[in-house]
């Protein structure tokens, strides 16, 4: 639901800090329309216990305005009484709308694309050859510098590695390395407790 709040309404003012006796009491409750009757004999009262509030409804704007002039911050009943002019709300749509389509298929995945967008095309790796040719000359123990070093940077060095010997005699039958074998930590030797 879209609240707007929009400009005050000069027919109708809201009384504050509203004394309790007011809903409770008839009395009080006539003592205090009379304040404002004397204003505009026509006036009207919404009285809202749980807010502690009352609205007072005039037919002319003009004796609204000298009301709130002459009572705000009054005392009433012991109490100051504070008025102010209600606010007219505009209540747009009863209904909740769907967002605005405009970045909505970023959100989720839509059921078919937006009208106008295009698969982006992939760019091809960039492959340097001169590093691809350099390393394929070295050999086992070798190293190539592909970047050298300043006093700000590093130097990048490509080293080669050497195969290993041992890695032949790991190797099983099929082809795979054999798994080694993980030996089991000795259990602690049992110290008899002396029994008394």
């Amino acid at each position: 639901m879209h609240l707007k709040t929009t400009k005050c309404n000069n027919f109708c003012l809201v009384a504050t800090t509203v004394e309790h006796e007011i809903f409770s009491r008839p009395q009080i409750r006539e003592q205090f329309e009379a304040l404002f009757r004397a204003f505009d004999p026509s006036t009207s009262f919404q009285f809202f216990k749980s807010f502690r509030r009352v609205r007072i409804n005039f037919t002319d704007a003009l004796a609204a305005a000298e009301a709130r002039v002459k009572l705000h911050k009054s005392d009433f009943n012991g109490k100051e009484m504070r008025l102010y002019f209600a606010q007219s709300v505009l209540i747009g749509s009863t209904r909740l709308e769907p967002p605005k389509p405009e970045k909505q298929f970023l959100i989720s995945p839509p059921a078919s694309p937006p009208v106008g967008w295009a698969q982006s095309l992939d760019a091809k790796p960039g492959i340097n050859f001169d590093l691809l040719c350099a390393v394929s000359k070295l050999g086992p123990g070798e190293q190539y510098e592909i970047h050298s070093g300043t006093t700000n940077t590093p130097s990048v060095i490509v080293h080669v590695c050497e195969d290993d010997e041992d890695s032949e005699d790991e190797t099983a039958e099929g082809g795979k390395r054999a798994r080694p074998k993980i030996i089991q930590t000795r259990r602690p030797d049992n110290v008899p407790s002396v029994n008394q």
